[in-house]
């Protein structure tokens, strides 16, 4: 059984145009399944909808065949960690103190963490190579220890499922692939089931079972990476002309964006 099922959901904000309209999909456990498009096209909405922070006005989303309008919020945070984007501290937390953040849904109101909460605290730190960081402040961290942090974080939350919204944004490239490189170790070891936004097409195809390419709020594509990521797909979606070739090392689709005299001279030929 799927652990989402998304049935032709449709969200606007207001009485504006919609930003998700008939979109349906499904993610299993153990998926790793990546969610691309241009600016605008609904991907952060429809995480936003997924996690049941943006009820939508059509349509309905499950998490293990549960309606998620119909769940708590406790719950679902039980089911569902979410990892941002690079996110800077208002307050100057500790490390363990944001991990500890994670546990917040096991917890009852105004109930402090237990010896369980802590251990599973640190056993997050470690997988997450964040162990020693443990007392430094949150906002003295680099951008790759931040999104270590977050994941530990999440991971805390014992979920079954982890959005990432656009997690490596701010990340050099090292930091992008360390940080992805975990996250499929979790996907693979522990049957975490992975919904990921990314701008990045090549990450995308390198490291994701299922792509789905938005277009307008809507699914123009879905599938396998070397189904999806084709040169007709990103012209008819991103507007732009690129090379997909078939990365010799990985055996996956990479695309090559072309400058404005390579795209004229591509298309004199």
């Amino acid at each position: 059984m799927a652990v989402i099922r998304v049935e032709d959901i449709g969200f606007r904000y207001g009485h504006d145009g919609w930003v998700l309209r008939g979109v349906t999909l499904e993610v299993r456990q153990g998926d790793f399944t990546g969610i691309i498009g241009p600016n605008g096209s609904g991907k952060t909405t429809l995480l936003r909808v997924i996690d049941g922070i943006l009820p939508p006005q059509e349509g309905a989303v499950y998490l293990d065949g549960v309606p998620v309008g119909k769940m708590k919020r406790d719950a679902v945070a039980r089911m569902i960690a979410v990892v941002p984007q690079e996110t800077a501290m208002v307050f100057p937390f500790a490390v363990q103190e944001v991990v500890l953040m994670g546990r917040a849904p096991h917890l009852k109101p105004w109930e402090f963490e237990r010896e369980r909460d802590l251990q599973i605290a640190r056993r997050a730190m470690e997988r997450t190579d964040t162990a020693a960081l443990t007392n430094r402040n949150m906002n003295a961290l680099s951008g790759g220890e931040r999104q270590r942090v977050l994941i530990a974080r999440a991971l805390a939350q014992e979920p079954g499922i982890m959005l990432l919204d656009e997690p490596t944004a701010f990340l050099d490239i090292r930091h992008q692939v360390e940080f992805f490189d975990l996250i499929k170790t979790l996907n693979r070891e522990q049957r975490l089931s992975v919904l990921a936004v990314t701008h990045d097409v090549n990450l995308a195809a390198l490291y994701c079972d299922r792509i789905v390419l938005l277009h307008n709020g809507r699914i123009h594509s879905m599938g396998r990476p070397a189904e999806v990521i084709t040169a007709e797909n990103i012209r008819e979606v991103y507007g732009i002309d690129v090379i997909v070739e078939k990365n010799a090392v990985t055996g996956l689709p990479q695309i090559t964006p072309l400058s404005e005299e390579y795209r004229f001279a591509l298309n004199s030929a």
